[in-house]
Protein backbone atom coordinates (compact mmCIF):
# COMPACT_ATOMS: atom_id res chain seq x y z
CA UNK A 1 0.00 0.00 0.00
CA UNK A 2 1.34 3.44 -0.78
CA UNK A 3 0.55 6.32 1.51
CA UNK A 4 0.63 9.66 1.00
CA UNK A 5 1.06 12.07 3.50
CA UNK A 6 -0.20 16.16 3.00
CA UNK A 7 -0.67 19.17 5.78
CA UNK A 8 -2.72 22.45 5.74
CA UNK A 9 -5.01 24.69 8.07
CA UNK A 10 -8.12 23.61 5.95
CA UNK A 11 -9.81 26.38 7.78
CA UNK A 12 -12.86 27.41 6.18
CA UNK A 13 -13.10 24.78 3.76
CA UNK A 14 -13.76 25.40 0.09
CA UNK A 15 -13.45 23.66 -3.34
CA UNK A 16 -9.33 24.49 -3.50
CA UNK A 17 -9.34 22.24 -0.46
CA UNK A 18 -11.00 19.31 -2.13
CA UNK A 19 -8.97 19.57 -5.14
CA UNK A 20 -5.55 19.24 -3.42
CA UNK A 21 -6.61 16.36 -0.93
CA UNK A 22 -8.49 14.38 -4.57
CA UNK A 23 -5.35 15.42 -6.45
CA UNK A 24 -2.86 14.04 -3.43
CA UNK A 25 -4.68 11.27 -3.49
CA UNK A 26 -4.02 10.54 -6.73
CA UNK A 27 -0.53 9.32 -5.65
CA UNK A 28 -1.33 6.69 -3.13
CA UNK A 29 -3.82 4.35 -2.31
CA UNK A 30 -3.90 5.80 1.55
CA UNK A 31 -4.08 9.71 2.28
CA UNK A 32 -3.32 11.28 5.72
CA UNK A 33 -3.64 14.60 6.77
CA UNK A 34 -2.14 16.47 9.34
CA UNK A 35 -4.30 19.53 10.48
CA UNK A 36 -2.67 22.26 11.49
CA UNK A 37 -3.57 23.24 15.32
CA UNK A 38 -4.67 25.90 16.67
CA UNK A 39 -1.68 27.08 18.43
CA UNK A 40 0.72 26.12 15.21
CA UNK A 41 -1.88 28.51 13.52
CA UNK A 42 -1.30 31.20 16.08
CA UNK A 43 2.23 31.05 15.48
CA UNK A 44 2.40 31.16 12.30
CA UNK A 45 -0.50 34.15 11.54
CA UNK A 46 -0.30 35.75 15.05
CA UNK A 47 -4.85 34.85 14.79
CA UNK A 48 -6.86 31.84 15.55
CA UNK A 49 -8.72 29.38 12.54
CA UNK A 50 -12.55 30.94 12.67
CA UNK A 51 -12.99 26.99 12.98
CA UNK A 52 -11.58 25.59 15.51
CA UNK A 53 -8.91 22.37 14.88
CA UNK A 54 -10.93 19.65 16.19
CA UNK A 55 -14.04 21.02 14.03
CA UNK A 56 -11.40 21.07 10.80
CA UNK A 57 -10.20 17.48 11.60
CA UNK A 58 -13.66 16.41 11.46
CA UNK A 59 -14.54 18.16 8.07
CA UNK A 60 -11.32 16.48 6.72
CA UNK A 61 -12.05 13.27 8.13
CA UNK A 62 -15.47 13.19 6.68
CA UNK A 63 -14.00 13.27 3.45
CA UNK A 64 -14.12 9.75 0.98
CA UNK A 65 -10.45 10.74 -0.26
CA UNK A 66 -9.14 10.97 3.73
CA UNK A 67 -7.84 7.83 5.27
CA UNK A 68 -6.46 9.15 8.58
CA UNK A 69 -6.03 12.72 10.11
CA UNK A 70 -3.52 14.01 13.07
CA UNK A 71 -2.75 17.02 14.65
CA UNK A 72 0.15 19.37 13.11
CA UNK A 73 1.85 20.28 16.53
CA UNK A 74 4.75 21.77 15.06
CA UNK A 75 6.19 22.91 11.36
CA UNK A 76 9.61 21.60 12.27
CA UNK A 77 7.95 18.12 12.09
CA UNK A 78 7.00 17.37 9.64
CA UNK A 79 10.05 14.64 8.76
CA UNK A 80 9.26 13.25 12.20
CA UNK A 81 5.69 13.62 10.88
CA UNK A 82 6.55 11.23 7.28
CA UNK A 83 8.56 8.47 9.36
CA UNK A 84 5.63 7.87 11.82
CA UNK A 85 3.13 7.35 9.02
CA UNK A 86 5.74 5.64 6.94
CA UNK A 87 4.86 8.14 4.17
CA UNK A 88 5.50 7.21 0.55
CA UNK A 89 4.83 10.68 -0.69
CA UNK A 90 4.60 14.78 0.42
CA UNK A 91 2.18 16.47 -1.24
CA UNK A 92 2.15 20.06 -0.52
CA UNK A 93 0.42 23.12 -2.98
CA UNK A 94 2.88 24.44 -4.83
CA UNK A 95 3.38 27.89 -3.17
CA UNK A 96 5.21 25.62 -0.79
CA UNK A 97 7.80 24.95 -4.02
CA UNK A 98 11.22 23.75 -2.85
CA UNK A 99 10.92 24.04 0.95
CA UNK A 100 10.37 20.33 1.46
CA UNK A 101 12.93 19.07 -0.79
CA UNK A 102 15.12 18.22 2.38
CA UNK A 103 12.37 14.79 2.16
CA UNK A 104 13.29 13.70 -0.95
CA UNK A 105 15.92 11.35 1.22
CA UNK A 106 12.98 9.60 3.03
CA UNK A 107 9.55 10.10 0.21
CA UNK A 108 9.05 11.48 -2.70
CA UNK A 109 7.81 15.06 -2.71
CA UNK A 110 5.43 16.48 -5.23
CA UNK A 111 4.03 20.01 -5.37
CA UNK A 112 0.96 20.33 -7.21
CA UNK A 113 -0.71 23.31 -8.34
CA UNK A 114 -2.97 25.16 -6.08
CA UNK A 115 -7.09 26.22 -7.63
CA UNK A 116 -6.59 29.75 -9.04
CA UNK A 117 -8.93 32.81 -7.49
CA UNK A 118 -9.49 30.91 -4.22
CA UNK A 119 -8.11 31.40 -0.81
CA UNK A 120 -9.26 31.23 2.66
CA UNK A 121 -8.06 34.60 3.31
CA UNK A 122 -9.96 35.70 0.02
CA UNK A 123 -13.05 33.99 1.11
CA UNK A 124 -12.43 35.71 4.74
CA UNK A 125 -11.80 39.30 2.62
CA UNK A 126 -15.28 39.03 0.84
CA UNK A 127 -17.36 38.05 3.97
CA UNK A 128 -15.78 41.62 6.09
CA UNK A 129 -16.87 43.65 3.11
Amino acid sequence: MKKVITFGTFDLFHIGHLRILERAREYGDYLIVGVSTDALNFSKKQKNPIYNQEDRKKIIHALKVVDEVFDEESLELKGEYIKKHKADVLVMGNDWEGKFDEFKEICEVVYLERTPSISTTEIIEIIKE
